[in-house]
């Protein structure tokens, strides 16, 4: 793979409000993220959420968006309902995916509308979706794993993928892109790319099972971006630059990819983490449609 400069090591610690990266928006009590060079374009409306200004309780609080953690499904709607209101997405309209770490990405158009919130849904085994239609706004779920959001402003065409570490050993960024490109005439050189908040090189330990899957995909070099020896037979595991090597690999331009600075671990005061809460936790949500 072809690549410019990898940024390591560069992640918020403790206070998400410190990025330099992301857009942080406070409403009252709501705060959520969004992506500066997506806001430029004028097309999408869209939001990373936190964990913050919901009505959820426990180890839940507050803005738990996940059906299937075990909170009380009327207030895990009014969450939506709260969220989407502040950034201008009608909230019965939207889109969940199922994710299930696999490579799976489907496009999905106004008939899908409403599927997994407020309808029984069909998609299933799916972990990236897309569409070229306006105001069918996309869902997919997170508490440590990676977001990848598309967007080609020229052709209007938005994407959601989930990339967990075995998400991102299936190149699943890679995926998403060539289905934009194949199935909905994407330029790659117009497509931009982001990767949202997620657990951080700093966190993100593992052993030998996991390192060997990323063995097998990228070369020597690139490894030494990626994988650090840590104590013991633990690594350390830098998937943001993975994501940002496979983005660049499937020919998304370096200037049009944004890498977060923020790990949710780190941060799991503002942010549900799977790691940092022992698996207590809600879920948090990238959320984005075509006006």
């Amino acid at each position: 793979m072809k690549y410019g400069s990898i940024r390591m090591g560069n992640y918020i610690e403790g206070d998400y409000m410190n990025s330099k990266v992301f857009n942080i928006n406070v409403n009252e009590k709501v705060s959520y993220i969004t992506i500066p060079a997506f806001e430029k374009t004028g097309v999408v409306n869209h939001c990373f959420s936190t964990r913050l200004g919901g009505v959820s309780e426990g180890i839940f609080e507050s803005m738990n968006l996940g059906f299937n953690r075990g909170d009380l499904d009327e207030n895990v709607r009014n969450n939506f309902q709260i969220l989407c209101s502040n950034i201008g997405i009608e909230y019965r309209d939207l889109v969940f995916s199922d994710q299930v770490h696999e490579d799976i990405v489907i496009g999905v158009t106004n008939k899908d509308k409403g599927k997994g919130i407020f309808r029984a849904s069909d998609i299933k085994g799916v972990d990236g979706i897309i569409t070229n239609e306006s105001k069918v706004p996309l869902v997919t779920f997170y508490a440590d794993c990676v977001p990848l959001y598309f967007l080609d402003p020229v052709k209007k065409v938005i994407a959601l993928s989930h990339a967990g570490w075995r998400g991102t050993v299936k190149k699943i960024g890679a995926i998403t892109v060539k289905k934009m490109v194949d199935e909905y005439n994407c330029n790659k050189e117009d497509i931009l790319v982001a990767i949202a908040p997620s657990i951080g090189p700093c966190c993100f330990e593992v052993e030998e099972d996991v390192t060997t899957h990323f063995e097998k995909i990228f070369g020597k070099n690139e490894l030494e971006h990626i994988i650090k020896k840590a104590e013991g037979k633990k690594y350390m595991i830098d998937l943001w630059t993975a994501n940002k090597l496979i983005l660049l690999d499937a020919g998304i331009k370096e200037r049009n990819i944004t890498v977060t600075d923020i790990c949710t671990k780190c941060n799991k005061d503002t942010f549900f983490s799977h790691r940092g809460s022992n698996g207590k936790r809600g879920s948090l949500a990238a959320i984005m449609e075509l006006r």
